[in-house]
């Protein structure tokens, strides 16, 4: 996992904001990456985030859209987008990033 242009955001909030980007492995599922990042991203545990996953994604379908297709041929390379309350988030293939959420 990679983690950039991070800064604090003070004390009150005890969460560090900027960008992450977690490098999955080809073996592990897309929703498991996603669920590493945004915890990294807030600082805390993937159990112990304050909303699911599954309340921003469906993680099935999110493992089913990068999954190999039932020939075992691979599917075109492509990217899924979703936001949660303080972060956008971006899964490829082989990784996926967190942004901090900007509010105009």
């Amino acid at each position: 996992m990679r983690e950039a242009n991070t800064t604090d955001c003070g004390p009150k909030l005890g969460m560090r904001r900027g960008w992450v980007e977690y490098s999955r492995s080809t073996d592990e599922p897309p929703s498991v990456a996603v669920a590493k990042a945004l915890a990294q991203f807030e600082g805390c545990s993937p159990t112990s985030m304050e909303t699911p996953l599954y309340e921003f994604i469906d993680p099935d379908a999110l493992d089913a859209l990068f999954a190999t297709r039932p020939d075992e041929t691979s599917r075109d390379p492509g990217e899924v987008r979703f936001a949660t309350e303080t972060a956008t988030v971006v899964i490829r293939l082989e990784m996926v990033r967190v942004f901090e959420r900007v509010s105009c």
